[in-house]
């Protein structure tokens, strides 16, 4: 089965995910098919807090993907300000 979920990264206290498409049997920062946007929790000033390639999410979840908790608001709150599809 494949999740979309998030990959941590960034320094101890300073995190940074990438949003990633990825085999559930992979370990949470290791291998991923596809990495789709970042999320930045820690966002300030005029740092961007969120970007997620919107088509290539509808994408996956066609193919049968399932999201994780955090990802499904992610989604919604990307739709929800408008976000641009990247290209």
């Amino acid at each position: 089965m494949v999740k979309i979920r998030l990959s941590r990264g960034g320094a101890k206290k300073r995190p940074f995910y990438q949003i990633v498409v990825a085999d559930i049997r992979s370990p949470r920062d290791g291998h991923y098919i596809e990495r789709i946007g970042f999320f930045n929790p820690r966002a300030t000033g005029g740092e961007q807090r969120l970007r997620l390639d919107r088509a290539r999410a509808n994408h996956w979840l066609g193919c049968g993907a399932q999201p994780t908790a955090r990802v499904v608001q992610l989604l919604q709150e990307a739709a929800k300000l408008g976000e641009p599809v990247s290209a």
